[in-house]
């Protein structure tokens, strides 16, 4: 019989925090799960009621960007999560314990919450060779991501790494490397792409998850579409110039220094799905399409084989009058009015020096044509 973990507000309560202050830990959970006001209810019964979930938290072939950024998250505080929201007992990068040690807390996580705990991964696994290009404790991680995998209730792919394979999944991929999804084929799978992703996508997840006792709505690709379900081209406060045909031309011109779209120079907004523009990055500071970098579409499949950052993708994104100047729509538009102006008048003297009823001319204010 598996141990019931406390939940989070008994965990609060332990560490003092008040009542009003679990409001306002609530209320920010729902907020950055995109939720209205009227479900912060829900998620507080969540959070007085529900145990902890218990989470295994593996790391592969990866740089830890992700854990990194997780324990940056501001709403809620890294702190929050970890110690109160989730029972991180396993995690080879933040955890204190180290050898074999902790290789038994792993699989007595596994024993005790069989079929209860999440499963958290970091980086993707090399297939090539019997996986030996990524080895923990003697043991493959191909071998452990499918060892832990196989009782857990569901799996979470932190980054671009877990979820499509990333820099290492690249063109030609030496050592077979395969994103989470190749691996295992029969758990419920949440992808969170970014390199890394946004801190507060991450922890929103997470409370997603606790809440609901289910997994966000999915993409075609298996993101949550409360982060991802919309292009950052649509969010994008530059999207103004784009529209009206104002773009960088070259770093540092006159078009850098007045913030005109960054398309001409690699950006890939366009074919882009991430909370970026909204969610922002360091406690809501900035992204970088703010600190004056296009974007590189990190969180879409197979970013890396997409070409060079800096250089346009004009074939991956057809879009009408993308190379339009300012004097060009002016110019274009005044051709258009001229032209639609003279088809007009011809049409109107045409219809006048023609068309005769019984030896009259046409009244000029009949356009109809009518006979009165």
């Amino acid at each position: 019989m598996s141990e019931r973990l406390p939940s989070t507000y008994a965990v609060l309560e332990q560490h003092g925090v008040d009542r009003r202050t679990f409001f306002k830990y609530c209320t920010s959970l729902a907020a950055i799960m995109g939720l209205e006001a009227s479900m912060v209810p829900k998620v507080m019964a969540a959070m007085e009621t529900k145990p902890r979930i218990p989470v295994i938290w593996l790391h592969g072939l990866e740089c830890t960007c992700c854990s990194e950024s997780f324990i940056r998250s501001s709403h809620p505080i890294a702190q929050d999560i970890v110690l109160n929201m989730i029972s991180l007992d396993y995690d080879d990068t933040l955890q204190a314990a180290a050898g074999e040690q902790v290789e038994e807390i792993r699989k007595k996580i596994m024993k005790d919450y069989k079929g209860q705990y999440l499963l958290a991964v970091e980086g993707n696994a090399p297939t090539r060779d019997g996986g030996v290009y990524c080895m923990v404790a003697g043991q493959s991680f191909l071998d452990i991501l499918k060892e832990t995998a196989a009782d857990a209730k569901a799996i979470v792919a932190w980054g671009a790494c877990a979820s499509y394979g990333c820099v290492q999944n690249a063109r030609p991929n030496p050592t077979g490397a395969e994103p989470v999804h190749k691996i295992i084929t029969n758990k419920p799978i949440i992808n969170v792409p970014g390199c890394p992703p946004i801190s507060e996508v991450m922890t929103g997840v997470l409370a997603y998850i606790l809440t609901f006792d289910q997994l966000p709505e999915l993409d075609r690709t298996g993101r949550p579409k409360m982060f991802y379900g919309q292009r950052i081209h649509d969010k994008c406060y530059r999207r103004a110039f784009f529209d009206a045909g104002q773009f960088v031309e070259t770093w540092d011109d006159e078009g850098a220094r007045k913030g005109w779209c960054l398309y001409k120079m690699g950006c890939r907004g366009p074919m882009t799905y991430n909370s970026c523009p909204t969610v922002k990055w360091n406690a809501g500071t900035s992204f970088p399409i703010g600190s004056g970098h296009p974007c590189i579409g990190c969180s879409e499949p197979n970013f890396w084989d997409h070409g060079p950052f800096y250089e346009r993708m004009a074939d991956s994104v057809p879009l009408p009058g993308i190379e339009a100047t300012p004097d060009q729509v002016g110019k274009t538009l005044a051709v258009l009015t001229g032209a639609g102006v003279t088809a007009h008048l011809a049409s109107y003297w045409a219809r006048r020096a023609g068309k005769r009823v019984a030896g009259k001319p046409v009244d000029p204010e009949n356009t109809t044509g009518e006979v009165k």
